[in-house]
């Protein structure tokens, strides 16, 4: 619901992304209606600490929490960037943080060297592994890359945390246009097994265990072992498997698997190792995972028609599409990317680039 400027929505669902829709476009968000039916209503710490990151990384950000914290009000300020460090709750891990400001980080004044502390990975939100080895490479396809990394210090497993990832991003003008319409065949399989604070062996059982399955399909399969002692492997233990598949033309596919009590590491790294399997079958050019950066970094683009050929949109996917409607007004066509291969759920995307230009570098 839109009234002016001010943007109207319910709900604690996709917090994150209407934020994020709001510090980019510069219009005023309220939420209201936040777990108003539930036993403890109102905001929890993790989506406050988000709240108080975009503070930090902002200038003249108007934050308003309601006394019972069930309505929240965002005032968009300039997004500034610079040196940013960050500790969050042990509730949910890095990525849940990292994924939002990703998104808003190229359009920032000055470029972002944030510092988040806490859990590193978590089954709930992406892991720092596959950003770094998934999401910055979807950046770059925008023609975001100088001097973008993503650096893990330590790690941390939950439920103690102490991890430590730094997180780099260059200041642009404007993002180019996308046109990626061809999904390529896969050409190889990479892969991180990390281990804290349990046998080391753990990462090797797990890299056995995923290439009994993916060496039936393909020779060219690196899989990494990646294990860190003493100080670096933060304070609770725990292993996890990620996995991308990589195609002729670079398209990206990720799976990952944490571990479980009573989980041994095999049991991890089948999980992964199907759930990557499944998510290659679902097809296109972009994993669902990364479906909505992607998307809003096309409505971003110069004004341009951009294309992008995916599979069938998640129901997170979907959702953000109708909210881009909402706070830029920009509406996608999405056709049958082959239309004469009915078992082919493959859809083609495509939208005109609003022309974005990032205001906030060239202000004084």
């Amino acid at each position: 619901m839109r009234t002016g400027s001010l943007v109207n929505f319910s709900g604690h669902q996709y917090l994150r992304q209407r934020l994020v829709l709001s510090i980019i476009s510069g219009k005023h968000v309220r939420i209201e209606k936040i777990r108003s039916e539930d036993k403890n209503p109102g905001l929890r710490d993790y989506e406050v600490s988000l709240l108080r990151l975009l503070e930090k990384v902002t200038n003249g950000t108007v934050i308003e929490i309601s006394v019972t914290g069930t309505a929240v009000l965002l005032k968009p300020g300039v997004v500034f960037g610079g040196p940013v460090t960050h500790d969050c709750p042990l509730s949910r891990s890095i990525g849940y943080f990292l994924e939002p400001l990703i998104m808003i980080a190229p359009f920032s004044k000055k470029p972002f060297q944030l510092t988040l502390r806490g859990i590193t990975t978590d089954d709930s939100d992406l892991s720092a592994d596959l950003i770094r080895t998934v999401t910055l490479p979807h950046l770059q396809l925008f023609g975001i890359s100088d001097g973008l990394e993503l650096r893990i210090k330590k790690r941390g497993a939950p439920p103690e945390g102490g991890g430590e990832v730094q997180f780099i991003c260059p200041v642009v003008k404007e993002v180019k246009t996308l046109n990626f319409v061809e999904p390529g065949r896969i050409k190889r399989i990479r892969g991180i097994a990390h281990s804290v604070r349990v046998n080391p062996q753990f990462s090797n059982r797990m890299i056995e265990a995923s290439r009994s399955v993916l060496n039936r399909f393909i020779p060219d399969i690196y899989l990494y072992s990646d294990v860190y002692k003493g100080d670096e492997s933060g304070k609770s233990p725990g292993y996890a498997l990620s996995l991308l598949a990589e195609s002729t033309t670079s398209a990206i596919h990720c799976s990952e698997a944490v571990s479980k009590p009573g989980e041994t590491p095999e049991d991890i790294a089948l999980l992964a190792t199907r759930a990557l399997l499944s998510e290659i079958r679902h097809g296109g050019c972009v994993d669902r995972k990364h479906q909505s950066l992607v998307l809003l970094m096309m409505v971003l683009g110069s004004e341009d028609i951009g294309r992008c050929r995916m599979g069938e949109p998640s129901v997170r996917t979907i959702q953000f599409l109708r909210d881009i409607k909402i706070f830029f007004g920009t509406v996608f066509n999405i056709a049958p990317a082959d239309q004469s291969d009915p078992s082919n759920v493959e859809l083609l995307y495509s939208c005109l680039g609003t022309g974005y230009v990032n205001v906030n570098r060239t202000l004084a």
